[in-house]
């Protein structure tokens, strides 16, 4: 009976363990998989193509993060900028907000057709002082990966000749991350 007992409690802790483990694979898989991604206006985006560099202006003595991800016929665009910076492929991790300077800019776009007939990407309105953010979490200097997160309300106001508000549109771009992002080195 305690044999019994004791093999019965062997395969129970068996099954148990066995069922973490695939639980921590399937979490761990999904999240590695995208290496930038949002959800815009309620649903998923991936982009189907990335640019992602840090570039050093010596002149300007300031460096620049930007990422372009670009994915059915949507385009999203970060862009954080430090002053007094130095010549090297590192980034200050840290949260930067969209305020009254250029420091941090972040755009959406959408394609569209101009007036030749040729497509285009416009930007679809602006991100105010304090509708948008950007957190660096995490840089590997010598794999050149970057991860963190972003999110921002783009806001764009159509006025009739008479100045009256026709339509205001408002894309919400929430929940954006980029995880272990490669990026290239641009020194000048």
């Amino acid at each position: 009976m305690k044999k019994t007992q004791l093999i019965m409690l062997l395969l129970l802790s068996a099954i148990c363990i066995q069922s973490c483990k695939k639980d921590a694979t399937t979490t761990a898989s999904t999240i590695s998989d995208k290496i930038l991604s949002a959800n815009i206006n309620g649903t998923s985006w991936n982009p189907d193509t990335v640019n992602a560099a840090i570039t050093y202006d010596n002149t300007a003595k300031t460096k620049t993060f930007t990422v372009v991800g670009t994915a059915t016929e949507q385009r999203v665009g970060i862009k954080v900028t430090l002053p007094n910076s130095t010549n090297t492929n590192d980034f200050a991790l840290g949260t930067y907000k969209v305020n009254a300077t250029t420091n941090v800019a972040l755009s959406y776009y959408t394609l569209q057709q101009n007036s030749s007939g040729a497509y285009e990407y416009v930007q679809v309105g602006t991100v105010e002082p304090g509708s948008g953010s950007v957190i660096i979490t995490a840089i590997d200097t010598a794999k050149k990966l970057i991860t963190g997160t972003y999110s921002f309300s783009s806001r764009q106001i159509v006025r009739d000749s008479n100045g009256n508000i026709e339509s205001i549109t408002t894309v919400n771009v929430l929940l954006g991350t980029f995880t272990n992002l490669p990026y290239t080195f641009v020194g000048s």
